[in-house]
């Protein structure tokens, strides 16, 4: 369980903090018709193409007590399989094995899905019900990855909903001349050192630990 936060900026500003979603309405405008309209219960043929179009999905899902937590998947373009116009699953390849997503889903039955292509600004938001499967003949024609994973995310589709491209648009992610340097950042063996709080560990080490896991990344 994540322990509260003591002392932070946080513990002040939810002293003032908007207090329910009346509040939270007054601070904005109403949504344009189009806004709300383009929300469907299931996919169209052009939200399926953007799906297998799609590299990158980042899921959302949340534990009992409602401790939330967002996830990368990624693959091959289209690794993330259309069963139906309300059901996607999502192969699950080897990572950590904190099983982080998976708990989450089996504990609530419910997630969200942000698809994401390269080099492109429009995402698509789905939400709905989900769970983990293993059955033999879905995992079999999950083979993206090189293999069929252990398990598969399958979601049952509640929301669709593309997504305005102004926050791609707003950060340049695609625009490689406005990325910053590459000494502009602590590199991902000095953060993961930093995390571990390992003193007999060197960043030599984790350099190496992480090169043989990017060999195997697909298994």
């Amino acid at each position: 369980m994540t322990t509260p936060l003591a002392g932070s900026a946080f513990d002040s500003l939810r002293l003032d903090a908007v207090p329910d979603q009346e509040a939270l309405r007054r601070a904005y405008e109403f949504p344009r018709e189009a806004a709300v309209r383009k929300q469907m219960t299931e996919l169209t043929e052009k939200t399926r193409r953007l799906i297998s179009c799609s590299s990158l999905v980042l899921v959302a899902s949340a534990d009992a007590e409602g401790n939330c937590d967002v996830s990368p998947r990624g693959g091959p373009a289209g690794f993330v399989a259309v069963l139906d116009a309300r059901t996607v699953a999502i192969p699950d390849a080897t990572g950590n094995k904190r099983l982080d997503t998976l708990q989450n889903v089996v504990a609530t039955g419910r997630a969200g899905l942000l698809f994401v292509i390269p080099g492109r600004t429009t995402t698509l938001r789905v939400n709905g019900r989900a769970c983990v499967s293993t059955r033999p003949e879905l995992l079999s024609q999950l083979t993206a990855v090189g293999k069929p994973p252990a398990s598969a995310l399958v979601l049952g589709i509640e929301e669709v909903y593309p997504h305005c491209p102004k926050s791609l648009l707003r950060s340049a992610a695609w625009k490689p001349e406005q990325w910053l340097p590459a000494d502009a950042q602590p590199t991902s063996a000095e953060v993961t050192l930093a995390q571990l709080r390992m003193p007999e560990l060197s960043i030599a080490d984790i350099e190496r630990a992480e090169a043989d896991s990017l060999k195997y990344r697909y298994e």
